[in-house]
């Protein structure tokens, strides 16, 4: 009786020289993907940086402090890259948050790219994200009021 274990041991390190040398495309925080119609648009988060062009100071009450905005208008940005403003979106952000919303056709909605002069990061809820420039006569003491505002965002696909 022959041992199978040189052939399991082959199968082995074949499967694993496959898996290894497969490239695989990584999500990166360098950049963002808009999906629309089974279209993939990727959009790099430096030119999103080098885009924003509406810069105002309000409270962030995540911060409970006054900060410094920088970002674009997230309807024009919709309009330029998909044609139009879709009724609802689904936002997947990079610590696996996912949620769909709707109500875009407002130009109230920023797509923040920095923060009291810095570049957003991961680690200040970064890259982008999604804030209203004026949140109206909500108490900003009660976070609740403001679940609909989207951080770490990497993804945004258009709900049919």
């Amino acid at each position: 009786m022959t041992s199978s274990r040189p052939f399991i041991c082959l199968a082995a390190w074949l499967a694993a020289t496959l898996l290894l040398s497969t490239p695989v495309a990584a999500a990166s925080p360098d950049q963002i993907t808009l999906q629309h119609n089974d279209e993939e648009i990727h959009l790099s988060v430096d030119d999103l940086r080098e885009q924003a062009d509406v810069e105002f100071t309000f409270f962030d009450p995540y911060l409970a402090d006054e900060v410094a905005i920088r970002g674009l208008i997230f309807r024009d940005l919709l309009v330029a890259h998909l044609g139009g403003v879709p009724e609802t979106l689904h936002f997947y952000a990079w610590d696996d948050y996912d949620v769909a919303l709707g109500g875009w056709d407002d130009d109230n909605w920023i797509l923040v790219t920095h923060q009291n002069g810095e570049p957003l990061t991961l680690r200040d809820r970064g890259p982008i994200r999604l804030v209203e420039r004026d949140y109206g006569d909500r108490d900003p003491a009660n976070l609740r009021n403001f679940n609909d505002w989207v951080w770490m965002i990497k993804r945004i696909e258009t709900v049919p």
